[in-house]
């Protein structure tokens, strides 16, 4: 029950992130609309940045260890860290994938027509392969990111949170000439599914195999620079064994 109670956290985490992620284009202008930030050069990045803090937080607080990012679960996996194995691995990605798929057509759904236009996925706009390229590169840059900072960054939550953020809108921004960019399958896959995209080899090399590469190989060297801790096993007692003495015949014979 354990795994079917985490496969459906992270369906509608990826479901809730794929539906408020798609609308940080338009809440950021919304935002500088209202407060008159026209013309400010930092402003829709840090706009943007804040909010991945406060859904991030919230998000941390609704779904507690749920995840909506197949890749990061795997990449924790293989840095020795506890807490899946292939088993949940294998059970909680369809779930991810579904998840992002019902996130997508939700939004495209009920959005207003009006704003549709400003709503959309990871999109490839290069050649498959440097999009292949550019996916590796972010991928292993943003997991071995977050390894650092959940692992070995800052104690507080709050910290944590906003360094993930930061991490987070960098990389976007570095990527989004190439491939969105997605550094997450189930979130591509999602949005490709809206133009039934998902089922291609284009599609699959990009967001599947690259981003996996990428996040496997950055757990690697995570793992290399920071072995797991394994726990010394215990020295086990020795028992002494008492040797028996022989016992002396109290009855000797009398020659």
């Amino acid at each position: 029950m354990g795994v079917v109670k985490s496969a459906i956290g992270d369906m509608l985490m990826t479901f809730s992130w794929v539906v408020l992620s798609a609308t940080f284009g338009l809440q950021t202008t919304e935002i500088i609309s209202a407060a008159g930030f026209q013309g400010i050069a930092w402003a829709p990045l840090a706009i943007t940045t804040s909010l991945i803090f406060v859904y991030v937080s919230l998000f941390t607080v609704v779904f507690g260890s749920a995840s909506f990012n197949p890749t990061g679960n795997a990449a924790f996996y293989a840095a020795g860290i506890p807490g899946d194995t292939l088993f949940t691995l294998a059970v909680r990605m369809p779930a991810q994938a579904a998840g992002a798929a019902g996130g997508a057509l939700a939004i495209m759904e009920f959005i207003p027509e009006k704003y549709k236009h400003m709503i959309s996925g990871p999109s490839l706009l290069v050649d498959v392969h440097t999009g292949a390229i550019a996916e590796t590169i972010l991928s292993f840059g943003i997991t071995l990111a977050v390894l650092l900072i959940i692992v070995k960054g800052p104690r507080r939550l709050l910290a944590k949170t906003f360094l993930l953020s930061l991490a987070t809108i960098c990389f976007v921004v570095a990527g989004a000439k190439y491939t969105g960019p997605a550094m997450n399958p189930a979130i591509a896959f999602g949005w490709a599914y809206m133009t039934s995209s998902h089922k291609t080899w284009d599609h699959f090399y990009v967001y599947w195999i690259s981003s996996f590469v990428g996040a496997l190989s950055a757990a690697l060297v995570f793992r290399t620079i920071f072995p797991p801790h394994r726990p010394r096993p215990r020295p086990q007692k020795m028992k002494q064994k008492k040797e028996k003495k022989p016992k002396k015949d109290k009855k000797q014979k009398k020659a």
